[in-house]
């Protein structure tokens, strides 16, 4: 079987290969949304693919629309090697922890388009799309930096220098190109429309209304667009900025996913790597559990996403349960388990959950020190949150992620995974200095940034935006010998674009400097600093 519109017709072939085919009319799917389209979605990854298409695809399947989803990229190579090739279906393979694969064809794509400089073609319908005044959702999934103008010293980056000097147009950044698009469909009639992070980022509609109209205002100064196009950006009845949660851990597609998918005989579903270094497949792995929670404010209407499995809510409880699991219940336990695991070795997740001391660390950090700054969302308790993320999803040995995978882009992650805590603490006057857990996370992290493992051996660090300039602060840091620390961590600490407050105005800086050192002890030192730390409080 080859991923294809026309090997749809084979229901016989795609059943022997135990994979559910839609149920629905993709052709005339295609068409339809190719002339009145209502959904357009930036960033068609792994958790786009096996989530919010799998949304879309339900409300097909049961008549509750008759259209999909237009996803766009940056790398066009995606588009050519892996969407165009297998007419943009994805196989959507969820892991039990008990072995089994569940395969489903996922069709709600209905369009992918490549925003690279050198296809006009794709910024044209692009155009197009936005000017249509049957779009009704504008929607993202492309991580925390994706919404970024200013690096960490407060001035814009050069991409989006470049994007205000030039104008509305072929820009480079994903903000800027959606003002862009914004601006077209104002021009085009100003009509509404919510756009819609769905990224991990705390309070991410604010953060991402506040960047595309940190792109206008830019524009608007330099002659570009009127102050209108400001006013209907601004308009909550014209274009809304609904606050969104979402959790399914989607990790990169697995070779051994793929061996098994083969010997069910269905053929080219190799990972590729791009030019781009984008990491993807024909398939999404991804475990069950699922959790979408949106900010019911669409002021173009909205498809029943309710009857889909996404919950429609106000934006007090979309915080509420954000906030329980970015910053309490699962992404600080991801990070601090991931820099953690990539020093003592591990290239599994569910490895890691073997580990007794990490085991320790990520259930301090949570049941210990984060849940007593939760606030009860109503829609899911905290606790039984928690007690599924570290007793079912984490321990999965069939789901193949990586802590190499998570450690990506730490830096972006910090502020609302260990700095909002901390806020937190502060605010509600608790014990600061009680903090054990997440003061270790954050030294294990900048240990990590030294390259090498708790063995002395080299280790490969992941992408992030700030790499270079964090390394180049730890300069003189030898890993095996604490004394060639001389206060380098100190300039780290007080970035508040970082940690979300100045670190030294609080004990943790000293707490974090002290553990620091520990870990730099030599072979052992990891392990032994997590152990000793630990032992501190048993959870």
């Amino acid at each position: 079987m080859k991923l294809s519109i026309a090997s749809l017709s084979d229901q016989s072939g795609w059943k022997q290969a135990d994979v559910r085919v839609p149920g629905f009319d993709v052709p005339a799917t295609i068409a339809r949304t190719r002339e009145a389209p209502i959904w357009v979605h930036f960033g068609a990854g792994n958790i786009f693919r096996g989530m919010i298409a799998v949304y879309m695809q339900r409300l097909l399947e049961a008549g509750l629309t008759d259209r999909g989803i237009v996803a766009v990229v940056r790398d066009p190579d995606t588009v050519r090697q892996i969407f165009a090739p297998h007419d943009n279906l994805t196989l959507n393979v969820l892991l039990g922890a008990d072995g089994s694969l569940d395969a489903e064809l996922i069709a709600s794509v209905a369009e992918t388009l490549a925003l690279d400089a050198a296809d006009a073609a794709a910024w044209t319908r692009a155009e197009e799309i936005f000017q249509s005044p049957s779009l009704q959702i504008v929607s993202f999934t492309i991580t925390e930096k994706g919404y970024a103008l200013r690096g960490t010293d407060g001035t814009l980056l050069p991409v989006v220098k470049a994007d205000i000097k030039n104008g509305p147009g072929k820009t480079g950044h994903t903000m800027s190109t959606v003002a862009g698009l914004l601006y077209r469909r104002y021009l085009a009639g100003g009509y509404p429309l919510a756009v819609v992070s769905m990224d991990n980022c705390s309070s991410n509609g604010t953060r991402l209304a506040a960047s595309i109209r940190e792109v206008a205002e830019g524009w608007q100064r330099a002659g570009f667009v009127d102050a209108g196009f400001l006013s209907y950006l601004a308009d909550e009845n014209k274009v809304s900025y609904p606050w969104t949660m979402i959790d399914r851990i989607t990790p990169r597609p697995d070779e051994a996913v793929a061996q098994i998918l083969a010997q069910r005989g269905i053929v080219g579903m190799n990972p590729i790597v791009t030019k781009n270094n984008t990491f993807i497949a024909p398939f999404v792995n991804a475990e069950r559990a699922e959790y979408l929670i949106i900010e019911d404010d669409f002021p173009a209407g909205r498809p029943p996403l309710e009857k889909s499995g996404v919950y429609l809510t106000n934006r007090e409880t979309v915080n509420q349960i954000e906030k329980m699991k970015v910053t309490t219940c699962l992404n600080p336990l991801h990070t601090a388990m991931s820099v953690y695991g990539c020093l003592l070795g591990y290239t599994r997740i569910s490895e890691e959950m073997k580990d007794s001391d990490i085991v320790a660390l990520i259930r301090r950090l949570g049941y210990v020190e984060g849940l007593p700054v939760v606030t009860d969302p109503g829609i899911v308790s905290p606790r039984a949150f928690l007690d599924e993320v570290v007793n079912e999803r984490l321990p999965n040995p069939f789901m193949p992620d990586a802590p190499q995978r998570i450690a990506t882009d730490t830096s972006q992650k910090v502020p609302i995974r260990f700095g909002e805590t901390i806020k937190s603490y502060a605010a509600q006057g608790l014990d600061i200095e009680a903090l054990v857990a997440i003061p270790l996370s954050i030294a294990g992290w900048l240990r990590y940034l030294l390259a090498v493992d708790d063995q002395g051996q080299d280790m490969t660090v992941s992408a992030d935006p700030l790499l270079d300039e964090l390394q180049a602060k730890l300069d003189g840091v030898i890993w095996n010998n604490p004394s060639s620390y001389t206060g380098q961590i100190r300039d780290i600490l007080r970035n508040e674009m970082i940690f979300g407050s100045d670190l030294t105005k609080t004990p943790l800086a000293d707490k974090i400097e002290e553990m620091f050192i520990e870990l730099l002890a030599g072979p052992g030192a990891v392990r032994n600093t997590l152990r000793r730390c630990m032992r501190q409080g048993d959870v």
